[in-house]
């Protein structure tokens, strides 16, 4: 049986950022827009004699500290799987990048592996599991945009794609998520209320009121990060923030040719950069390739 099934892992960004309670257990209690965006890895998956993870970045390594790994551990522990298969993925989402590729990447295997194993795991069941692997793994399973409290994992799901372009760089360094949080300053009552401003606020208004709590902790450690979004208004956003812990940094353009100059110039200099269309909905499905 030669079947090739395949399907994309989309990236995520964060709309708003605050960090609420630094609990004792180290982590902190949040509050946060998450949509998605048209950066992808892609999937292909197809029966094997064993169990195969072929990253295309090398440097990823495909031990058990891999999502990936761990989501196919987790359904061979809790749902029966018991078929292999040789998972080739495509990296194209940067590594470390605010993104939530890692997570992105555990959600696509659980529902890929879901569908063609014929587990008969539903989306609550695998949203359920995938919080064992990472707060933000529900988010992605469901593959709906939404708000994110608690430590990110409990979603509310809301119309909050923004009507924008969303121009997404990444500066090609490494943002650490414990120092970010560590350095960061807790606020329990945040000024304005962020699901309103997500709702019902005007884009060109984020700029004085949407703020990602993390960046004051981020921006005098890794000074291009800064650097980065100075860029993105000047390039004429409407918006622009740093991805969660970073260290990507997004913009958020009215007018697509604006948008497109802004890809342009950092895609110019070389640095890794994607262009997402206004309202952008992800496509979850699993499809089976003709060979």
């Amino acid at each position: 049986m030669n079947e090739l099934w395949v399907s994309n892992s989309y990236a995520k960004i964060n709309l708003g950022l605050n960090v609420l309670e630094r609990l004792p257990n180290g982590y902190h209690t949040i509050e946060t827009g998450f949509v998605f965006i048209e950066w992808n890895d892609r999937f292909e998956v197809r029966p094997s004699g064993n169990m195969q993870l072929v990253m295309s970045d090398e440097k990823i390594p495909v031990d058990d500290s891999n999502l990936i790994v761990k989501a196919i551990q987790l359904l061979q522990k809790e749902a029966g799987l018991r078929d292999n298969f040789r998972i080739d993925v495509e990296k194209r989402i940067p590594a470390g990048a605010g993104l939530g590729g890692g997570s992105s990447n555990a959600a696509t295997t659980l529902r890929m592996l879901n569908k063609i194993a014929g587990l008969g795991l539903s989306i609550n069941d695998m949203a359920t599991l995938g919080k064992q692997l990472g707060a933000d793994v529900p988010f992605f399973v469901h593959g709906k945009a939404g708000m994110g409290t608690g430590v990110g994992d409990d979603i509310e799901f809301l119309d909050i794609q923004p009507d924008a372009y969303i121009v997404t760089a990444f500066p090609k360094v490494f943002s650490s998520t414990p120092e970010a949080y560590q350095h960061c300053i807790a606020t329990p009552e945040p000024d304005f209320s962020l699901k309103n401003l997500l709702l019902d606020g005007e884009i060109e208004e984020w700029h004085y009121l949407l703020q990602n709590d993390l960046e004051t902790a981020v921006f005098p450690r890794i000074e291009l990060v800064g650097n980065f979004k100075d860029q993105f208004y000047d390039l004429g956003a409407s918006y622009a923030s740093m991805s969660g812990s970073g260290s990507s940094v997004f913009g958020l353009f009215l007018q697509d040719f604006v948008a497109i100059d802004a890809y342009e110039s950092f895609h110019s200099l070389n640095f890794p950069v994607n262009l997402t269309r206004p309202g952008f909905s992800p496509d979850l499905g699993v499809y089976l390739k003709d060979n």
